[in-house]
């Protein structure tokens, strides 16, 4: 079965917005778990606008399934994911003001440098996972980089689902393919939600793992937190 991580970027960003620690991430990640949630992921950035710095210290004790930290591998963020040792790191290659995740990295430019990190952490005994593009040459960079896995940047199949959800797919299932013919694990995530993840889900041969924020989070509004990770996880 496919693993569902919850993102609960948008916890600190509401708890952000008043000051104070109400709504609590450290009691979210807690409540995640508890309602069913196979993982807990964060996405610190340098400007603290959501997750800070110490909320990745903070959730680590209270992990019973898997960690997974996002981040572009500045100095700083390095250190920090070593300190804390979590699961899973996720390479992104966000700078620090873009708002969210937009691309994959161009790992044939950046191999060098990519090589260089995940040798850090993987020494370090943390799994590592580089945000990808659906594109072939990047899924056999993230190989040639030492990656563990590859996290798919799903946002042109979310996009361009109610469309044509078959075409939408197709550059997917056979970046998978690659995938698994190399050996890498595969991750998803960004976008998908209800309407769109069982599809994906059911199309994509060995698919470990789905990281899912802003849907999620913003489902559970309507339809409460451990309702909405039930919903979630029947995709799966």
């Amino acid at each position: 079965m496919t693993k569902l991580s919850v993102n609960i970027n948008k916890v600190a960003t509401i708890r952000n917005a008043r000051g104070g620690n109400t709504p609590s991430v450290v009691e979210a990640a807690v409540n995640c778990q508890k309602f069913g949630a196979d993982g807990i992921t964060i996405h610190p950035r340098p400007d603290e606008r959501h997750i800070t710095n110490k909320d990745v210290y903070d959730i680590k004790p209270i992990i019973t399934t898997e960690y997974n930290i996002e981040g572009y591998p500045s100095e700083d963020f390095i250190k920090m994911v070593i300190a804390v040792k979590p699961e899973q790191v996720t390479l992104v290659p966000d700078g620090p003001d873009v708002i969210t995740s937009c691309a994959g990295w161009d790992i044939l430019k950046f191999k060098d440098y990519l090589k260089e990190i995940i040798t850090e952490f993987k020494e370090a005994g943390i799994r590592t996972s580089i945000f990808v593009d659906p594109k072939l040459e990047m899924i056999e960079g993230a190989k040639l980089c030492g990656s563990d896995r590859i996290e798919l940047y799903t946002e042109d199949f979310a996009t361009n689902y109610t469309e044509d959800k078959e075409k939408a797919i197709a550059p997917y299932v056979l970046a998978a393919k690659k995938a698994n013919e190399l050996g890498l694990g595969i991750n998803a995530g960004h976008d998908l939600s209800l309407e769109n993840l069982e599809f994906f889900a059911q199309e994509i041969p060995n698919l470990a793992e789905v990281s899912i924020g802003h849907a999620l989070i913003s489902d559970a509004l309507y339809l409460g937190l451990e309702n909405a990770i039930q919903m979630y996880k029947r995709l799966l």
